[in-house]
């Protein structure tokens, strides 16, 4: 017997309706519980797949990322250096005067 026939009779039928000692409600909660616990059954099986293997679709798709952030980093350094290098250079001999020393003694 698959894991796959339980699931797929879960999701499609209420095994809780019409049992004597629940009530509507009571069946329809019991069935949502019973869906969500195979919801996270078949998520941990999953996870544990990934995480024995890694995913190699997604490995190659990260890679591609990571070359595209760099070249958005390359090219954003660029800019900002062009920016700084667009800056007017100050007048160098205004640049810094000593106001302390008094000069007309020398």
């Amino acid at each position: 017997m698959s894991t796959a026939t339980p699931s797929i009779e879960l999701f499609g039928t209420n095994p809780y309706e019409g049992h004597p000692n629940l009530s509507e409600t009571e069946a329809e909660v019991l069935w949502q519980y019973a869906k969500l616990s195979q919801n996270i059954k078949e998520l941990i099986a999953e996870t544990r797949r990934l995480s024995e293997a890694p995913d190699e679709t997604l490995l190659k798709r990260l890679r591609a990322l990571e070359v595209k952030m760099g070249l958005v980093l390359t090219l954003f350094k660029a800019s900002v250096w062009a920016v700084i290098n667009e800056q007017p250079v100050g007048d160098d001999s205004g640049a810094y005067t000593d106001t302390t020393a008094d000069h007309s003694s020398l």
